[in-house]
């Protein structure tokens, strides 16, 4: 994909629709790219934790190039995926409901894949403290395992890695690019750290081809929204359906990186389908951060109900707050010519409309 903008206007006017410009951030259409779907066609593809947020939505589009997918998925009562994400291709896909860390069931499937996914986690940087060795096992010695079966087998597969945002921890720096040094403030991001120490390790000294992204804030369709642990613009956008008060914890000015899924998934696609990204770390976020208030507001204003409750800052939250955020999109810029499509408001208009007729299976 090739992207080059003058003036707000892209120079291959077939490909591209300019949106909006929010700040220095040019937020675009695109049409679907024919090669990077011809990459995957009849690519045989291992999703870990395929029926949740991620995993399902990169699903569809897998299945819409025609890639051969297997899904692997615990179906945790609380992080688990959900069956009705991929309920309307289902019959394109094979899903095995089993655990990850079962290595009898894992082997045979990295066995007969080409790439795999690798998304299955706990989810929650809070309940990490409480469930400290669950998180341990799913968030770092699932990846261990993962690496070990394909080194000790040599079985040519590719690994895609979600990280998350929350291993950098606090900074200073107005502008968080992949350089930066880490210090994660959770378990659930040490763990997340430790899966990239494992992923970059096992790249060099094994030569096993892996991609790590670091996302910012996800959201958007297919996500569960069960409880508050997962994404808050799902959760608040199910509390303002309901009429009911948003928490906001001290101001709300906080500055936050949203990214809405269909801006991810195009960015894994473009990421894995070149070369250039193999062995790297790469930053996903949509390049603009708002304040949280301001994306609380967005919500309530789109859905058309809920109001605003500002409260203290709980004591086990605030230790672990990672204060502003602002993320240097640059690297996967110049790697593939992804820009994101979809700018905050759009987002949540699409995930609200998303949820409106079909609430009730997802809580």
């Amino acid at each position: 994909m090739k992207i080059i903008v003058v003036d707000d206007k892209s120079t291959d006017e077939t490909a591209y629709i300019v949106q909006e410009k929010y700040g220095n951030v040019l937020f675009i259409k695109n049409e679907p790219d024919m090669n990077v779907g011809t990459y995957y066609k009849e690519k045989r593809i291992l999703i870990t934790g395929g029926l949740g947020f991620l995993g399902s939505n990169l699903t569809h589009k897998l299945v819409s190039f025609g890639a051969k997918v297997t899904i692997i998925d615990n179906l945790d009562p609380l992080y688990g995926g959900n069956p009705y994400n991929v309920e309307s291709i289902r019959d394109r896909i094979r899903i095995i409901i089993g655990d990850v860390l079962d290595e009898s069931l894992i082997t045979p499937l990295l066995r007969e894949c080409d790439l795999i996914f690798h998304f299955a986690a706990q989810v929650s940087y809070i309940d990490s403290l409480n469930i400290p060795f669950r998180d341990l096992e799913l968030n770092a010695r699932a990846t261990l395992l993962i690496l070990e079966i394909i080194r000790k087998h040599k079985l040519p597969v590719k690994i895609v890695f979600s990280s998350s945002r929350m291993v950098i921890g606090k900074t200073n720096n107005l502008l968080v690019d992949e350089s930066i040094n880490t210090n994660p403030l959770s378990l659930y991001a040490i763990h997340k750290l430790t899966s990239e120490k494992y992923l970059l390790m096992y790249h060099n000294d094994f030569g096993i081809p892996v991609i790590i992204f670091r996302i910012t804030n996800p959201y958007g369709i297919r996500q569960q929204l069960k409880h508050n642990k997962y994404s808050l613009v799902g959760w608040f956008i199910r509390v303002a359906m309901e009429n009911k008060p948003i928490t906001i914890f001290g101001d709300g000015k906080q500055l936050r990186d949203y990214i809405y899924v269909e801006d991810i998934v195009e960015a894994f696609l473009l990421s894995t389908a070149n070369p250039k990204s193999t062995g790297e770390i790469i930053n996903l976020g949509s390049g603009y951060s708002s304040e949280f208030c301001e994306m609380v507001k967005n919500v309530i204003r789109i859905v058309g109900s809920g109001e605003i409750k500002y409260v203290d800052w709980p004591a086990n939250y605030e230790r672990i707050e990672t204060g502003n955020f602002q993320v240097d999109i640059s690297k996967l810029k110049s790697l593939t010519g992804w820009t994101p499509s979809f700018h905050l408001e759009e987002g949540i208009r699409e995930t609200y409309k998303y949820y409106k007729s079909r609430l009730s299976y997802y809580i």
